[in-house]
């Protein structure tokens, strides 16, 4: 009978120690990159650069919209930062919003020049649940950035092959 008892303390302390374990707040953080598209064609070329932004928004689906570092109206931390070593976007989130869209944006560019939204692509959704299946508290968001007023003249030969590869595809 002893044993019978010790064994069953014994697993009940195990499940208490596994729920203690899984029972984490959850933070997600998100890495991408935030460019500079000289060609003004919304996506990424040869010529296109990274910028390291310092100031991004945090977007939930239901409108509640907050700078990154601050508390939204329902306080969660909206926390981020870009890393100029490596020029990308990190922001964190805490907290779980599987009923929300979660999007990142750049707010303001370090580069005069290249300072114009990229309309449609000036965001990124990222996944800002642990109930998608993904198990990584890392999220991907897609490359975002901004445009010069201009195309630069060395774009003419990279448009140029992009006609091309498009004609010899049809």
């Amino acid at each position: 009978m002893a044993k019978a008892v010790a064994l069953v303390s014994a697993l009940c302390v195990l499940a208490v120690a596994a729920t203690v374990v899984h029972a984490h707040k959850e933070k997600f953080h998100v890495e991408g990159d935030v460019y500079c598209d000289p060609c003004r064609v919304q996506f990424e070329t040869e010529l296109s650069y990274n910028l390291a932004v310092d100031e991004r928004w945090w977007r939930r689906g239901d409108g509640a919209i907050g700078v990154q570092g601050h508390r939204d109206e329902d306080g969660h931390i909206l926390d981020g930062r870009s890393d100029r070593e490596r020029r990308a976007l990190q922001p964190d989130v805490k907290g779980d919003h599987e009923k929300d869209i979660c999007e990142v944006m750049p707010v303001t560019s370090p580069k005069a020049e290249c300072s114009e939204p990229m309309g449609e692509y000036e965001r990124a959704k990222i996944e800002c649940t642990e109930n998608s299946g993904l198990h990584n508290p890392i999220r991907y968001a897609n490359p975002i950035g901004f445009m010069t007023r201009e195309v630069a003249p060395e774009c003419a030969p990279i448009l140029a092959n992009l006609a091309t590869f498009n004609e010899e595809t049809n």
